[in-house]
C-alpha cells in the first residue's frame, strides 16, 4: 500500500504489500457490497469504511470492496482500450481516509491493462477535469475518487472525459458491466493475477511523479480559471486595489485545502486567512450549508471586527467542487449566510447582466435542473434568456447546455441550484472559485447591479455589496436540499410510487382546489416530468420511462396565470433517501410549509397503497 510523506502529505513509497496478496473476498461478499453501491451518472458510492460506519474516518477498506474498486478500475480501462491502443488515465482523490487505498488499487489495474496512469494525489474535482479538459498531458479520461458531499466514511468513483463526468449512456453501460463482474466469482482470481504483476519499483516511480503532475495540474487549473471567468490577473488585482477585499476560507480538510486556492486568491490581491487547512482533517460536517456554514460565520465576524475588509467567507464540500458563502451584510450589519438556491440565483443574475451588456442581441439560455427554484425564472426574464430544465445530475445539465449551443443559444450559466453551485462554461463542474470570481466581478464592476436594479425598476444601493445585490434578488422561500423535511425514506418502487401518488393528486387538488385559491392564490396547475435531458409536460405514465427515477414536479399558477410555486420529488441517485422540495414566490413561509406538508403527505399515503 501507498506511504506517504508527513509533511506533504503526498505519496512517496510503495511498502510492497500487494492488497490482493492476502485473504480473497468470496463472490457472496462481493455481490453484497455491490448491493450498498448506487450507480449512478454522477458517480458510484458506498460505504468504503471497513467497519461499515459511515462516519468512520478509517483509512481501510474491506477485501470485498477493494474488489469492486478494482473492477471500476478495470471497467474503465476496457471502455478506454476499445478506442485507443496505449491510452493515459488521471486518478485522483479527494480528501477521505480511504482514498489512497483505492487508489492503489485502481493504479494496478490501470497498469496491469497497459493504461499509463499519471496521478495527482488529492485534487479538487475542478481541478482534475480542468487538467483532463485543457492539459497537454491531461489524459485520455479521468478516474476520481470521491463521494463529494456524503459522509466522512464514504467514498466512489466519478469517470469522465473532456473536463466532465460521461454521460448516462456510457456510465448506464459501466454499471450493467460491474453487475455482471460481480457476479462472476472468476474474476475475484483475474483481479489477484493482475495486481501481483505490477512491481513495487513500477508503483515507486508513479509516486515519485506525483509533484511534477501536481504543478502541472494546478498551473494548467489557473490558467482555465482566468479562462472561464473570462479575465485576467491584472483585471482583477487592478479592481481588488480599487475596493480591498478580505476572504476567509474555511477549508475544512478539504482537497481545495491542496489546490489553487490560497495561492491564486492572494496573487489577485486579496486578504486571505484560512481555517481548517490542512488536508483530510475534517473539523464539521461535510454539507455546506446549514449548521456547517456557523464556523465560517463566526469566523468572518471575528474578522470582520478586526479588518472591515473582511466582508465574504467560502466552505466547500470535501471534493471542492461546492462551495457556499457568506457575507458580511452591511445594512444588518451582521454576517448572513445565503442558502444555496439564493447563491446560484446571484451568480446567474451577475452572469447574464455581463453577457447581456457584452452580446445584446445573442439568444440567451441558462440550463438548470427540476428543484431549482422559479426565482432563476424571474431573473432570466429580465435578460430576455430561456430557461430550459434537466433532471438532476450535473451530466445531464451539462449536456443539456450542450445541446442548446448546438441550436444556436448562448449559454454561460449553467447548474444544480438545489444543489448550491455555478457551473461556469466552458467548465463541466460546478466550482466555488468560479463563483468567487463572479463575486468579485460584482463587487467591482457597478454597472452589473445597476442595469439589474433598473430591469426591475429597483432603487441602486449606494454602495455596490453581496448583500446589497442579494436583497435586490426576486424573493422566493425553498426548502433546502439537504433540510430534514426535504428526505423521506419510502420503500414502493419508483413506478409504482408515481401512479399512486397522481391519482391522490388529482383527487386532493380538486378537493383543495378552494382552499388554494383563496388562502393561497394559486389558481391552476401543470406537471412536469424530467429524465435525463428531458423535460416534458404532462401527467400520467406515458410520459415517463423504466426505471421511472426521474424528477417530477407540479407547477402552480396565480390567477394571471404567472408561474409562482411547484412541488417536487425524486429519489436520490447519490444516497438511499427520497427527496421532496417545495418552491413558493415571496417570503410567506407558511405558504411554502403548508404546500410541503401536504407534498409529504401525499408521498407518504401513496407510499403505502404501493408498498
Amino acid at each position: 500500500m501507498l506511504v506517504y510523506d508527513d509533511r506533504t502529505g503526498h505519496p512517496i513509497a510503495d511498502n510492497e504489500i500487494d492488497p490482493f496478496s492476502g485473504k480473497l473476498p468470496t463472490e457472496e461478499a462481493v455481490s453484497t457490497a455491490l448491493s450498498q453501491m448506487i450507480l449512478s451518472a454522477s458517480g458510484w458510492r458506498k460505504v468504503f469504511a471497513q467497519s461499515g460506519d459511515g462516519e468512520d474516518d478509517t483509512p481501510l477498506i474491506s477485501h470485498a470492496d477493494a474488489v469492486l474498486a478494482a473492477y471500476a478500475a478495470l471497467i474503465l480501462a476496457d471502455h478506454l482500450l476499445a478506442t485507443k491502443p496505449q491510452p493515459t488515465v488521471l486518478v485522483g482523490v479527494d480528501a477521505r481516509p480511504t482514498g489512497p487505498a483505492i487508489a492503489d488499487i485502481a493504479i494496478r489495474m490501470f497498469l496491469a491493462k497497459g493504461v499509463a496512469v499519471r496521478y495527482l494525489f488529492i485534487a479538487a474535482a475542478p481541478e482534475i477535469m480542468a487538467y483532463n479538459l485543457r492539459g497537454a498531458n491531461g489524459g485520455d479520461a479521468f478516474f476520481y475518487i470521491s463521494a463529494s458531499h456524503n459522509p466522512i466514511g464514504h467514498n466512489g468513483i466519478k469517470f469522465g472525459a473532456d473536463g466532465g463526468v460521461y454521460p448516462g449512456s456510457i456510465t448506464g453501460v459501466f454499471a450493467d458491466r460491474m453487475r455482471t463482474m460481480a457476479s462472476d466469482g472468476k474474476n475475484i482470481a483475474r483481479v489477484q493475477r493482475l495486481s501481483a504483476t505490477i512491481k513495487p519499483t513500477t508503483m515507486l516511480a508513479i509516486l515519485r511523479n506525483v509533484d511534477h503532475i501536481k504543478h502541472e495540474a494546478l498551473s494548467v487549473y489557473k490558467a482555465f480559471l482566468l479562462e472561464t471567468g473570462n479575465t485576467t490577473v491584472e483585471k482583477l488585482s487592478s479592481a481588488i486595489k480599487a475596493r480591498p477585499l478580505g476572504i476567509l476560507a474555511d477549508f475544512n480538510g478539504s482537497a481545495r485545502a491542496d489546490s489553487i486556492d490560497v495561492t491564486f486568491l492572494r496573487e489577485i490581491g486579496l486578504s486571505l486567512s484560512t481555517m481548517n487547512d490542512h488536508p483530510g482533517k475534517i473539523a464539521h460536517g461535510i454539507v455546506p450549508e446549514g449548521k456547517n456554514l456557523e464556523t465560517c460565520r463566526k469566523g468572518l465576524e471575528s474578522k470582520h471586527k478586526q479588518d472591515p475588509t473582511f466582508v465574504l467567507g467560502y466552505v466547500p464540500d470535501n471534493d471542492g467542487d461546492r462551495g457556499n458563502i457568506v457575507c458580511q451584510d452591511s445594512v444588518r450589519r451582521k454576517v448572513v449566510v445565503p442558502d444555496a438556491q439564493e447563491v446560484f440565483a446571484l451568480v446567474t443574475m451577475i452572469t447574464l447582466s455581463e453577457m447581456r451588456q457584452d452580446h445584446p442581441d445573442a439568444k440567451l439560455a441558462i440550463a438548470v435542473n427540476g428543484p431549482t427554484s422559479l426565482r432563476i425564472d424571474r431573473i432570466a426574464d429580465g435578460f430576455d434568456c430561456e430557461v430550459h430544465r434537466s433532471e438532476v445530475g450535473e451530466a445531464n445539465v451539462v449536456q443539456l447546455a450542450d445541446q442548446l449551443r448546438e441550436q444556436g443559444y448562448l449559454v454561460k450559466i449553467l447548474g444544480e441550484g438545489s444543489n448550491g453551485g455555478n457551473i461556469t462554461f466552458p467548465a463541466r463542474v460546478r466550482d466555488p472559485m468560479n463563483t468567487i470570481i463572479t463575486l468579485l466581478k460584482l463587487l467591482g464592476d457597478p454597472r452589473i447591479l445597476r442595469l439589474w436594479c433598473r430591469l426591475n425598476k429597483l432603487d441602486e444601493p449606494r454602495v455596490v455589496s453581496i448583500g446589497a445585490a442579494l436583497r435586490a434578488l426576486p424573493v422566493f422561500t425553498t426548502t433546502g436540499a439537504f433540510a430534514p423535511d426535504g428526505l423521506m425514506h419510502v420503500h414502493a418502487d419508483p413506478r409504482a410510487l408515481k401512479n399512486a401518488y397522481e391519482k391522490r393528486f388529482l383527487k386532493e387538488v380538486e378537493e383543495k382546489k378552494q382552499e388554494l385559491r383563496d388562502r393561497w392564490g394559486l389558481y391552476g396547475w401543470t406537471v412536469y416530468q424530467m429524465e435525463g435531458t428531458r423535460c416534458v409536460q404532462g401527467l400520467g405514465e406515458e410520459y415517463r420511462h423504466a426505471p421511472y427515477k426521474g424528477g417530477w414536479k407540479a407547477v402552480f399558477t396565480d390567477k394571471y396565470g404567472v408561474e409562482c410555486a411547484f412541488i417536487w420529488m425524486r429519489p436520490s441517485g447519490t444516497e438511499p433517501v427520497f427527496r421532496v422540495l417545495a418552491d413558493s414566490e415571496g417570503d410567506d413561509k407558511s405558504r411554502h410549509d403548508w404546500l410541503l406538508a401536504w407534498h409529504r403527505g401525499m408521498v407518504e399515503a401513496a407510499d403505502k397503497e404501493s408498498s
